[in-house]
């Protein structure tokens, strides 16, 4: 039953994909509706398929790298849905949309069953540790798309493109506000993460830190927006916050890509 309404999750978030890039192209408010609603049907299937695995097989068929992607395009979309009320974020839906098909695709193609978890392991500080590390995750996600969307939205004003994409573009302004706040959710779900993932290790494998690659990539990539939101404080505003911003969710992608598919280490490729 959840592969089931995986795939249907799968097909929603591509026929998402192509009316929002359709609405983009002639900016009929219609396909924007439309696109709104598959991508809500796209969310609920995703979510009902996590439910359904995790209720039927237990949280540790939710604990494989694969089931982490698809809760975490799960919680994207969520997020983008709450911010989308308004017509000119149809773009930023238009790259949500298809990462979240990439993310619930590992899901599917590559399912990975149920992990047993060491005894160590059954603690409260692991879904202490998971939850808000993987809603950082999805929080950085959209940050990124909107990053995008800002340079996009740019590089129209410094051509002096006055299209019809301008005009559905939403403000530089509003971009770079709702970037700044989504950073720094982001940021604050991520530091909790690693101060319960420091806790969590230290009842499971007796230290704090054990020099994991994942406790080492996670501190650079949270050192990293450490900087961005410092940087923000003394005045980094517009295209350099949004490039760095990029750069921190290249970084974020390939930490989490590379711990889990091949230096897993202790975490054996589950948690994130």
């Amino acid at each position: 039953m959840s592969s089931l309404f995986l795939a249907t999750a799968l097909a929603l978030y591509l026929l998402t994909t192509a009316t929002f890039v359709a609405h983009v192209i002639t900016g009929h408010d219609s396909l924007r509706r439309s696109a709104l609603a598959l991508l809500t049907g796209g969310f609920a299937m995703n979510a009902a398929a996590l439910a359904v695995r995790g209720f039927l097989l237990g949280y540790e068929a939710l604990a494989p790298f694969q089931e982490g992607l698809s809760i975490i395009g799960c919680l994207t979309v969520g997020l983008y849905l709450l911010i989308a009320r308004r017509s000119n974020f149809t773009v930023v839906g238009a790259l949500i949309a298809p990462l979240a098909f990439l993310f619930s695709l590992s899901a599917y193609a590559f399912e990975a069953g149920t992990r047993d978890l060491p005894l160590s392991a059954q603690s409260i500080w692991l879904p202490a540790h998971v939850a808000p590390a993987f809603a950082g995750y999805a929080i950085f996600t959209v940050a990124f798309c909107l990053s995008l969307t800002y340079l996009l939205q740019e590089r129209q004003l410094k051509a002096k493109r006055r299209t019809d994409l301008f005009r559905r573009l939403p403000s530089l302004e509003t971009l770079d506000t709702l970037n700044y706040r989504f950073v720094t959710w982001g940021f604050a779900l991520f530091t909790v993460g690693l101060l319960t993932g420091s806790l969590l290790a230290k009842e499971t494998w007796g230290e704090m830190w054990s020099w994991e690659p994942v406790q080492i990539w996670s501190v650079v990539t949270w050192l990293l927006y450490a900087v961005l939101l410092q940087a923000r404080s003394v005045g980094w505003r517009g295209r350099r916050a949004a490039t760095l911003t990029i750069v921190g969710f290249a970084i974020l992608v390939a930490s989490f890509l590379s711990v889990n598919l091949v230096f897993p280490g202790k975490h054996g490729g589950n948690f994130g």
